[in-house]
């Protein structure tokens, strides 16, 4: 069983055009990031991203202790959050495929996961709980390879095109959010979906999509992150009528891209 999610099918991208294009093409004539800045952002996306995921460890306290370079173990949380920075710079220095990505998650996940769940596909069943019980079943272990294979093979397709800048943003919400639907490992699921989504971005706009500090707009808009995301009961009832509120958020993210 397969589901209707693909990037073959772009639920409001000529709305979204309509809306941001100008935008985009504006702030990336103006965005010239140096080399510290897009440190600095790393650093913050690892702890922002972190944060939405109920890391505690606020980004003051996490540039201080690095500050102070103590020879003591890091605590669980800081742990978690190194283990995302490198996340983050093996994204910059490497392409984007399956591969790849099965790295970058082994990494981010070294403090939360054992050996043998990091970078492996899960194989078990998944699902989403709140409060209330269960609000969303993913996709069945034995389909997940099978929607995985699917999904690298339309990013591809995709990224074989010459696609422009607003179809870059466009595009790299829609894997942010196929990728939260599928929840295709055990743990680390957002984490990964939040850095594939600057990584395919960075594909078409280079270094100024690691500036962009998405993952902060995400943890300060955090309830509005989740309920867009929600978007129905499990992977193959997907309403994408309400997509739209989820694909305008990245966009809504540059407000903080120049702030120093």
């Amino acid at each position: 069983m397969s589901s209707s999610f693909s990037f073959r099918t772009t639920p409001g991208r000529e709305e979204y055009r309509e809306r941001f294009q100008s935008q985009l093409e504006a702030w990336f004539s103006l965005s010239k990031p140096s080399a510290t800045d897009i440190e600095f952002s790393f650093e913050s996306s690892a702890v922002f991203s972190s944060n939405i995921e109920g890391n505690t460890v606020d980004l003051n306290s996490y540039m201080n202790q690095k500050q102070i370079k103590t020879k003591f173990k890091p605590h669980k949380e800081v742990e978690e959050i190194n283990d995302l920075l490198e996340a983050y710079k093996f994204a910059r220095t490497h392409p984007l495929n399956e591969a790849n990505f099965l790295n970058a998650h082994k990494l981010l996940s070294r403090s939360f996961l054992i050996k043998s769940k990091r970078g492996k596909y899960r194989d078990d069943r998944m699902g989403v709980f709140s409060t209330k019980g269960l609000i969303y079943v993913a996709v069945e272990p034995e389909n997940l390879v099978p929607e995985m294979e699917r999904f690298w093979a339309e990013l591809s397709e995709f990224t074989g095109k010459q696609p422009d800048i607003t179809d870059f943003f466009y595009f790299s919400s829609l894997a942010h959010l196929r990728l939260a639907q599928l929840h295709p490992f055990f743990d680390g699921n957002g984490r990964i979906a939040r850095l594939v989504e600057k990584w395919l971005l960075a594909v078409g706009i280079g270094e100024s999509a690691w500036g962009i500090q998405s993952e902060r707009f995400y943890k300060e808009n955090r309830d509005m992150y989740y309920r867009n995301i929600d978007l129905g009961v499990n992977y193959y009832e997907l309403d994408f009528s309400k997509i739209t509120g989820f694909l305008e958020m990245l966009p809504n993210s540059l407000q903080f891209s120049h702030e120093k």
